[in-house]
């Protein structure tokens, strides 16, 4: 099954990845409770980062997270999915276009919208069914920004409230792009040229907690 193969991205057999996968892991634990204990494991050990936005292999791949300690969707999906693989557990990389109502203001000037097209997150296969999971925002973030944390039950799906817990507008899934075994890069990277053609990864320099706590005071 390709769900279960290395990709360039989805990297599951480095040894980075197979030392995570197991300290996050049991022998003796069900797939399900294995793939509710590497989520949690993903989301809240890396900081949710969409300033560390990098369209490259490396940038994108599962040991980049490891390495560098934070990641955005991408990429903390892609460490999601090759944590499954390396334990056996079958996982793809799913994609939407989310309108998301948490930026920042150096965003919202670069991207020129509020659109975010290629969101990505983690679809894996538990008791037959391809179940979605989220690991992008770190619960640290949620607590600060007043986020209902998405939870995995690794029984349904855990996709994005559509409400903060003040009752203002958070995430609206626009359109599924559909599930792939590795980063569909090329189509990511031309999306982006297209729907922000003034997006400069450089202009993104600052700390995205630090922005988002300036707006909401």
């Amino acid at each position: 099954m390709d769900a279960l193969k290395p990709t360039a991205m989805v990297n599951s057999d480095r040894e980075e990845v197979r030392e995570f996968a197991a300290l996050n892991s049991s022998a003796r634990a069900s797939a399900i409770d294995n793939a509710i204990s590497l989520y949690y494991a993903v989301r809240d050990g890396f900081r949710y980062d969409p300033y560390s936005i990098d369209l490259s292999e490396q940038g994108l791949c599962a040991t980049h997270v490891l390495e560098t300690g934070r990641g955005w969707c991408v990429n903390k999906a892609v460490l999601l999915a090759a944590s499954c693989r390396a334990i056996g557990i079958p996982a793809q990389l799913g994609y939407a276009d989310v309108r998301n109502h948490l930026s920042t203001e150096r965003m919202r000037k670069q991207m020129g919208t509020d659109l975010f097209v290629w969101h990505g997150y983690t679809a894996i296969l538990l008791g037959g069914e391809w179940l979605k999971a989220t690991p992008a925002f770190n619960v640290e973030l949620c607590e600060k920004f007043r986020l209902k944390p998405l939870e995995f039950n690794g029984r349904i799906d855990s996709i994005y409230h559509p409400y903060d817990l003040d009752g203002q507008k958070h995430m609206e899934y626009v359109n599924y792009r559909g599930e792939f075994t590795d980063v569909p890069l090329q189509q990511i990277i031309a999306d982006m040229r297209r729907y922000y053609p003034e997006l400069n990864s450089d202009d993104l320099n600052g700390d995205f907690d630090s922005d988002v706590a300036a707006e909401i005071a």
